[in-house]
């Protein structure tokens, strides 16, 4: 991979300075949105319109970014061992590092030790405690463990036969001959349902032993009742782990049906990828709620351990755009060590650009996002006069819809309302006894459905305002306010339409039926809304490629009806783990990076899901190489390395690359080579603006001709285009045969400046700003959040420093950050920043490195002080400071940047506050 022009940021920070990136995380499955949003003209400057205006995305609401758990990973400087390192070197470390901390008087608590992938360990501390082992000289760097969310199922009925087709993967298996046999895919989730029989189960709950003949390795890691959810009535978080990765959730047998399960059609079973793969299973998850990165972590070591050769990582840590964070570092020490991993690149797609989540950002990782299926079978109703067939989705936090009965159909507006459904019950008709048709837009779906529930309706559907099917969810906003108790079901924006006109003609009656039926996806082999964009922080092209995820029927426990459907990056990603397999069987000596570069090669870029039809293409910082097409991949004679380019910041002018094709064929192949543009973004990130294509690229030659059995190479020059400035660009170098599919290397790069991006601005809430952290909800033991007015302290605010009582400084950050980091300084007589704490040198009290961007145009960070400061090298590193009047500096290093050039750095310091612990 090509750096980008700067340093790389792991050589120009400090990794012992601190704390490094805390990070919302979210187990990579969620409910399908529409990804079309009709037309838009473009200006003649190239600009298209911006994310909110062309998806008719709601305002966010204000909220805390990252949730500490109160457990910290701990990277340690030697070598683990599959980079070369000893385990008795490892371990050594690891104790005299323990004693140390216990020297300090630091109370940690061991969670986990590593030392295959990654050396360190998991701990329980304070953040005083954390901070004071963070300086010990054995520490490469400390990052929060972040929680992991599992996910509802939706309820729609896609055909798995469809997804297998957009992939090429029917004709993997039939004509080619291929299916997985001889290869093993640890599946890294909620376990696999070991009796199911498309997964090699016996067909009986709870007889079937473990191993099995399908799942030949796992562990639970976790047991049935573990759940890290500290919001949750049923909050577990001491693991109770055992040897049988049994599945009581279902995500995980979902994941594993579509990498391989081998059912009978004909009895409605399903049939995966590489149907003749052997599974490890690895659960981290409960039979619900969430997990932690540090058991993750745990279950890649025991992946790594059991000779996988494929890992799968349907989960993610949405804004964690850096690379270092740990799980990714993992990811990429097991690439290193043989095996392929895959992993979702998130469901954040909808919260706009620099979204994408470690370990799918992982420099060697897999990234893969989520394509729209092209057809699904939905349960139906009909509609009078003719009984014409309606499929359905139903929302999330709704009864099910029934099985029987006849209802007059109502509406609440028309197609042309711009805010159908959002008045209050008793501005709306009455609704008693009927079914109302509600147009998606403006208001939530919760509030929508909360108001034809109260005018009466014994029934909801919903219509989307844009092509293509959606599932939405109407689960209450907050625990205080009252569920949904009507039905509530959602169909396409064609369909609606329809309906409406049928109701504005005569009497309706809606009748429900417990049959299916085929529905045609309109915005099928487009990117699925959801989906995130990247680029990694780093300036790498993230994702990697794409595959089905919007809409996939797979696998579930027999216990959960056998079958069931989700959505989301979780579901693309084992559709590139299958095909992996594919790959490898037909090609068992290619290494991992062969495998991504292959896969990249024969990809298929898709239009633009916000308008499409209109000849642009799909940003590559959103789609990567493509829609996956394996049957191509494993066809293809000629290689291209390496598979992607990531060009940087174009600051110092075009990038220059060179590409080697490599020839396993007979014949001589030439090829012709040309380039094509995909969209760009630029501007805030959570409401990004979008504009035509724009870069020019040069070639050695016009063509290549790579004789048989050996390699050429052609050089590549990619000048970025002038506009959007500060924007991602991003295409495809094309190699056209003369006959056969052609071949394509991405490539993204960055406008100007990195540097240049802003990254502490207010939010529109004067932020960054100093709050009391015993007025937060969410963050150091309470709570902290936007909702309503935000308690923000007056110069002079007086903190006894005792538990509960920290001053907090709290920031919305825009872009991510290389370093966040606060320093003390005494304050002056006027309550500004006078001379730096300690004998004149810049204490620094607390530091994060690697930090993403906040996750939504009014989130923010928190960073707590605790009234210590680091003193010297000795046990007594960290001290209390005296009582007194202070500022608090917060300082941002732009990514990329260097920490010792002003233009690289924002800084903003706090109002004078009182240290008075008497």
């Amino acid at each position: 991979m090509t750096r980008p022009s700067r340093a790389p940021g792991r050589r120009a920070v400090n990794r012992r300075a601190g704390l490094a990136a805390t990070a919302a995380v979210a187990l990579a499955a969620g409910t399908l949105g529409t990804v079309a949003a009709g037309t838009a003209a473009p200006a003649s400057d190239g600009y298209l319109g911006t994310l909110a205006e062309l998806a008719g995305l709601p305002e966010p609401s204000g909220e805390l970014t990252h949730e500490p758990t109160g457990a910290w990973f701990v990277e340690l400087t030697a070598k683990p061992v599959a980079d070369g390192g000893s385990r008795a070197a490892a371990q050594s470390q690891q104790d005299r590092v323990l004693a140390e901390a216990d020297a300090l008087g630091a109370d940690v608590d061991v969670r986990y030790t590593y030392d295959r992938l990654w050396n360190g360990l998991s701990v329980t501390a304070s953040e005083a405690d954390i901070s004071r082992l963070a300086g010990s000289a054995e520490v490469a760097a400390v990052y929060p463990v972040v929680t992991v969310d599992a996910p509802d199922p939706a309820t729609s009925e896609p055909a798995m036969d469809s997804a297998l087709g957009m992939t090429g993967a029917d004709i993997a298996q039939s004509e080619l001959g291929f299916s997985g046999d001889g290869l093993k895919v640890g599946i890294v989730d909620t376990g696999i349902d070991i009796d199911h029989p498309d997964l090699g189960g016996g067909g009986t709950p709870g007889e079937t032993a473990f191993p099995t003949g399908r799942v030949v390795a796992g562990y639970d890691f976790v047991g049935d009742d573990y759940n890290a959810d500290d919001t949750s009535a049923a909050y577990q978080p001491v693991p109770s782990p055992d040897d049988n990765p049994d599945d009581c959730n279902g995500h995980g047998s979902h994941v594993a049906g579509i990498v391989g399960a081998s059912g009978d059609s004909a009895a409605g079973g399903v049939t995966g990828v590489a149907p003749d793969v052997e599974f490890g299973a690895y659960r981290v998850f409960g039979c619900g709620g969430s997990t932690t990165s540090d058991i993750i972590l745990a279950a890649l070591e025991r992946a790594h351990a059991d000779d996988m050769d494929v890992v799968n990582m349907s989960l993610g840590a949405g804004f964690v755009t850096w690379p270092e964070y740990p799980t990714a570092t993992a990811s990429d020490a097991l690439v290193d060590d043989g095996v392929v991993v895959v992993a979702s690149i998130g469901n954040n797609g909808t919260s706009g650009t620099w979204s994408a989540g470690a370990p799918g950002v992982g420099e060697k990782v897999i990234g893969v996002a989520s394509f729209d299926n092209t057809e699904y079978d939905a349960r139906m109703f009909t509609v009078s006069p003719d009984g014409r067939e309606i499929g359905f989705a139903e929302a999330s936090g709704a009864p099910s819809a029934p099985t029987s009965g006849d209802v007059p159909l109502s509406r609440t507006g028309t197609p042309d309302s711009t805010q159908d459904g959002c008045t209050a019950a008793g501005a709306l008709p009455d609704l008693s006894g009927t079914v109302a048709l509600i147009e998606r837009g403006t208001c939530p779906f919760y509030e929508k459905a909360r108001n034809a529930q109260q005018a009466g309706a014994a029934a909801v559907v919903l219509y989307n305002n844009v092509p293509g099917a959606f599932a939405p969810t109407v689960a209450p906003p907050t625990p205080a306010d009252p569920p949904i108790t009507v039905p509530v079901v959602a169909v396409d924006q064609e369909t609606g339409v329809e309906l409406d006109g049928r109701i504005a003609a005569g009497a309706t009656t809606l009748t429900w039926t417990d049959q299916t039926t085929t529905v045609e996806n309109s915005t099928g082999g487009l990117v699925s809304s959801f989906s995130s964009y990247g680029m990694a922080s780093d300036l790498s092209l993230k994702p990697d490629l794409g595959a089905p995820g919007g809409l996939i029927r797979s696998t579930y426990p027999l216990e959960g009806d056998g079958y069931a459907v989700l959505s989301g990056t979780s579901m693309s990603s084992p559709h590139v783990a299958g095909a992996v397999a594919l790959l490898l069987q037909a090609h068992p000596s290619l290494s991992p990076e062969q495998v991504r570069d292959v896969l990249q090669n024969s990809a298929d870029p898709a239009d633009w899901s916000l308008v499409p039809g209109a000849g642009y293409v799909e940003p590559a910082h959103r789609q990567g190489a493509g829609m996956l097409d394996i049957d191509d991949a494993i066809l293809a004679p000629v290689a291209v390395a390496p598979g992607k380019l990531s060009l940087g910041e174009s600051e110092a002018g075009p990038s220059e690359q060179t590409l080697t094709l490599t020839n396993d064929g007979d014949e001589d192949v030439t090829y012709e080579l040309s380039h094509a543009d995909g969209i760009s973004t630029a501007g805030a990130p959570n409401n990004p603006q979008f504009f035509e294509g724009g870069a020019s690229v040069a070639f050695s030659a016009p063509s290549v001709t790579v004789p048989a059995g050996s390699s050429a190479t052609v050089d590549v020059t990619v000048t970025a285009p002038a506009e959007p400035d500060l924007g991602q660009y991003g295409g495809w170098v094309v190699l056209t045969p003369s006959e056969g599919q052609p071949l394509r290397v991405p490539y993204a790069g960055f406008v100007g400046d990195y540097q240049q991006l802003p990254v502490l601005t207010d939010a529109g809430f004067g932020l960054p700003a100093l709050g009391d952290v015993t007025a937060c909800e969410r963050y150091v033991g309470v709570n902290c959040t936007m909702g309503g007015e935000y308690d923000l302290l007056p110069e002079g605010a007086t903190f006894s420093m005792t538990e509960g009582d920290y001053p907090v400084v709290i920031a919305h950050l825009e872009h991510a950050a290389q370093n966040v980091s606060v320093q003390l300084f005494h304050a002056k007589a006027d309550g500004t920043a006078g001379r730096p704490y300690a004998g004149g040198r810049l204490n620094t009290v607390l530091s994060e490195d690697f930090v993403g961007r906040s996750s939504a145009a009014t989130a923010f960070n928190a960073y707590t002080w605790d009234g210590t400061r680091p003193r010297g090298n000795g046990a007594d590193r960290r001290v209390d400071v005296p009582d007194g009047r202070y500022v608090l500096r917060l300082t941002a290093t732009k990514p990329l940047g260097d920490p010792s050039d002003p233009d690289h750095v924002e800084t903003w310091d706090s109002p004078a506050i009182v240290v008075d612990r008497n």
